[in-house]
């Protein structure tokens, strides 16, 4: 779980590799975020935002709904032709959060969604402190399973959906920040059974899953879905999520 025992390094490269690959199919199964989650983080007046780990843009993008100009950062070329396609306004090159290759001091906001916990947070924190003006915000989202309604957490346990947040967990940065805030947004991405499937198998615990392992978690989603469940391939199930941010200045 994120907040637990942290990650050895080499099995975190390990498992981000896994989502090198698929973008296309990350795209159309990975929820978006709350928009008020982006309102919440982009300081007033602010111009100018960078997106570290940005993926396919599905954060970006509600930064580009607020008007800001977004560089969008990404490990994975696969994954940044993805955003280009959906937002050709945005500049993007392959890049690191500890080594994001963007000018110093240009940036008012920068944002890290569903990848921090990714990334080495000291050295990751000197780099947002160098391309931050001074009193920029950092802002880091995560969007989790809502695993407080019990048939929702028995579904996470079937697709191994194991980085939920524990109920204490504040994410690491340097001291080159000011003391964290914290908001959590409730809310519920639209999906078919289907679609949940696909989403577990868009997740890091599939990917690097031998096929007997997939089979398996496969074989326990058709069940609980439309067995245990009752629903039928085309039916609308309102996921629910937690959206949780922080945010905190660059002192």
């Amino acid at each position: 779980m994120i907040g637990g025992p942290k990650i050895h390094h080499e099995r975190r490269r390990e498992l981000g590799k896994a989502f090198e690959d698929g973008a296309e199919h990350y795209n159309e199964v990975r929820p978006g975020y709350p928009l008020e989650i982006a309102q919440w983080l982009v300081p007033e007046g602010a111009r100018r935002a960078a997106d570290l780990g940005a993926g396919t843009g599905k954060f970006t993008a509600r930064l580009v709904e607020l008007g800001l100009e977004v560089s969008a950062v990404d490990p994975s070329d696969d994954m940044l032709v993805q955003l280009r396609l959906a937002l050709p306004t945005v500049s993007s090159h392959l890049g690191t959060a500890e080594s994001t290759g963007l000018s110093a001091q240009t940036f008012q906001v920068v944002t890290v969604a569903q990848a921090w916990h990714w990334v080495d947070p000291h050295l990751a924190s000197e780099e947002v402190a160098r391309i931050l003006t001074p009193g920029g915000v950092l802002g880091l989202v995560w969007n989790q399973l809502d695993t407080t309604i019990p048939w929702v957490h028995r579904l996470s346990r079937i697709m191994h959906a194991g980085d939920v947040l524990k109920p204490d967990f504040r994410p690491a940065v340097g001291s080159e920040f000011a003391a964290l805030e914290s908001l959590t947004i409730h809310w519920a991405d639209p999906l078919t059974p289907v679609g949940i499937i696909e989403l577990a198998k868009s997740r890091s615990f599939y990917l690097s899953a031998n096929d007997k392992s997939r089979e398996r978690m496969l074989h326990n989603l058709h069940w609980y879905l439309y067995e245990h469940l009752g629903y039928s391939p085309t039916d609308s199930v309102h996921l629910p999520y937690r959206c949780h941010a922080w945010r905190t200045l660059k002192l």
